[in-house]
């Protein structure tokens, strides 16, 4: 931290080489620095209310996609070709078939949530302002240099631009626009400078937000992006908790992230970390604003007041963002229950149909998969404002915008994984999650993806914007549905690719979230994941901690075919993975464990036939031993 320019022992090394302070200003004078910081704060308040209601009034509708042969998500065309011939289709839909949905939550203004935190962060940070405030110290460069004090960064590039003639508050400007300094470092530069706080407050906001507005335009620029690659990836690790949430959450994770001043964060990282998550502009710029405010009042109260001025400061804007943000994760999901629990008589079907589709709002679409992976995927959230109602393990069919070019008529629908449990990544049962991969066609000929045989919609999704409108169908299927009237039940998972979604599902529901479920759970969930390499695996840092929490319920097996061999010395598929644990796999179903495959098909021959010879070395008839486990339902199937 000593080394970081704009950090906080740094500020309070500022503060050390300054006169004693001078005596204390009038309460007129107080009372008027503490008004001027509570207009700027309200200021950025209710820049977010605008911002929110600009976007939701513009939110751009949905984008037509070139036409062409499709695919389902997850498998390139050609291989996809050999193994159905399309998208997969959506189950027909029975006449007289009908589902009860559960009943939707009453949900408040959308700008509240985000609001209410700024709301009191103005009005406690302004009494902390007032409470520590102090006049204008006097210039402090001629007692610094008399004394041979060491110069700091701030200070020497104020030095440097006061060779040129400028003006002090022009160069206050110029370094709060710097990436290193930024309004942190800037703040206690122009207090040093001998400019009153009222100045430099305004000074360091102005100049620390001119260079995000062109930053978040030009970054959509490929070589640029290109050029920018180590910054962006250091950016997107920093942030990559700010994509979570609704949008609501994720402007007061922005805002907090930019306003608290440690090293790593700040306006030029949390820019650069909301456009690659994929935030509105004019929700990330508004947010930006308010965390350059809340951090310049920050930084002016740790300058004036030293060390326990700025921890003041801290420890309110801890407590309150804390209090925001910890109530809701304290939350206990279970407003979206059955009565009891684990009854599935009210599991909703079909709720939408292709005729009368639901519109959701994508929320965000995110890659998460690594530079290595082969191919992309994303993960998308999109809002249903509550009245979508699903369980884990179902699908959502997505009809692609536009008509198919062979007859003219509108696209048929996908089915797709839901890949969160019914509370949604917010927990609170207004979103869900879809992953997808998108579909692909390597022409040899052209020695390049052919764009007239990608799938439609898989690509449709995951060039989805926030705020962008998706067709919607069911909630499909009950087949991957989990039973938990038994907590002490073991779930084998086995998937290949976007194959996990259900299971990331499932291991929320049991190991994430307060729910009747996961307070009851005292077995083991085993999930096996094949993909091609590290960089393809989906959700890891998830179920590593998941892991690391549960160590006795929640076991994790990978299966990397470009990474690892198997017995023979062959690349190590999911067959080969789960034939290493044979007997123990045979042995828990044996027990009662229930076994789920999702994902390829083609895993499957390797699969059965490995549990074969298990069975004959047993002394066991294969046949009637898998009949017995899909007649006490405890074979759950859903391959593509």
């Amino acid at each position: 931290l000593f080394h970081e320019p704009n950090s906080l022992l740094t500020t309070c090394r500022y503060r050390t080489c300054r006169k004693p302070r001078a005596p204390h200003a009038s309460h007129a004078t107080l009372t008027m620095r503490g008004l001027l910081i509570s207009a700027v704060a309200a200021l950025a308040a209710s820049s977010f209310h605008t911002a929110h209601a600009f976007h939701s009034r513009t939110a751009p509708g949905v984008r037509l996609q070139s036409n062409g042969v499709s695919s389902r998500s997850g498998v390139p065309l050609d291989v996809f070709r050999a193994q159905r011939g399309d998208d997969r289709p959506a189950p027909l839909q029975m006449k007289g078939s009908t589902s009860s949905p559960a009943p939707s939550q009453k949900k408040g203004s959308k700008a509240k949530f985000a609001l209410k935190i700024l709301t009191r962060a103005a009005l406690s940070l302004s009494v902390v302002a007032l409470a520590t405030s102090a006049a204008a110290p006097p210039a402090l460069a001629s007692t610094v240099e008399a004394a041979g004090e060491h110069l700091h960064v701030g200070q020497k590039v104020a030095n440097y631009f006061r060779s040129f003639g400028l003006p002090d508050v022009a160069i206050l400007a110029i370094i709060s626009a710097m990436p290193v300094i930024e309004l942190r470092g800037a703040v206690p530069v122009g207090l040093w400078m001998g400019l009153p706080i009222t100045t430099v407050l305004p000074a360091c906001v102005m100049g620390n937000m001119i260079p995000i507005v062109p930053l978040m335009f030009l970054l959509r620029n490929e070589k640029l992006k290109k050029l920018m690659s180590p910054i962006l990836k250091r950016a997107e690790k920093k942030s990559s908790s700010l994509g979570v949430g609704s949008l609501e959450k994720q402007w007061a994770s922005l805002a907090a992230f930019v306003g608290i001043p440690l090293p790593g964060t700040g306006a030029w990282t949390g820019a650069m970390g909301a456009f690659l998550l994929g935030m509105p502009t004019a929700v990330a710029l508004s947010s930006i604003f308010t965390g350059v405010v809340s951090a310049g009042i920050i930084m002016s109260a740790i300058t004036l007041a030293g060390k326990k001025g700025g921890i003041a400061a801290l420890a309110v804007l801890a407590l309150i963002t804390g209090r925001e943000f910890l109530a809701s994760g304290e939350k206990k999901q279970d407003f979206l229950e059955a009565e009891p629990y684990w009854d599935q008589s009210t599991v909703p079907v079909n709720v939408y149909k292709n005729k009368a589709p639901f519109t959701g709002k994508v929320v965000s679409t995110k890659r998460i998969v690594g530079p290595k992976a082969t191919g992309e995927t994303c993960h998308i959230v999109i809002d249903h404002k509550g009245d979508f109602p699903y369980w884990e393990g179902q699908s959502w069919g997505v009809i692609p915008p536009g008509n198919r070019e062979k007859d003219g008529k509108p696209h048929a629908v996908r089915l797709y994984s839901i890949a969160s449990s019914r509370y949604g990544d917010d927990m609170t049962g207004n979103t869900g999650s879809l992953c997808v991969r998108r579909a692909t066609y390597w022409c040899p000929e052209l020695k390049a993806d052919d764009p007239a045989k990608k799938g439609i919609c898989s690509n449709f999704l995951c060039d989805t914007k926030p705020g962008d409108e998706v067709q919607m169908t069911g909630p499909a299927g009950k087949v991957m549905l989990m039973p938990e009237e038994d907590p002490t039940t073991d779930y084998i998972m086995v998937a290949t690719g976007t194959g996990i979604a259900p299971y990331r599902g499932f291991i929320r529901r049991l190991f994430v979230e307060n729910t009747p479920a996961a307070e009851v759970y005292k077995g083991q969930a085993w999930l096996f994941l094949g993909v091609a390499n590290s960089d393809a695996l989906l959700y890891d840092d998830e179920f590593q901690e998941a892991k690391e929490k549960f160590p006795d319920n929640f076991r994790i097996d990978y299966a990397l075919s470009r990474e690892q061999t198997n017995s023979k010395g062959g690349k190590m598929y999911i067959q080969d993975k789960v034939e290493e644990y044979a007997d123990e796999v045979f042995g828990k179903l044996e027990a009662g464990a229930h076994i789920y495959f999702c994902g390829l098909k083609g895993m499957m021959p390797g699969i059965q036939d490995m549990l074969k010879g298990v069975a004959e070395k047993k002394g066991l008839d294969y046949d009637a031993w898998l009949k017995g486990l899909k007649k006490a339902k405890q074979w759950h199937v859903e391959v593509y």
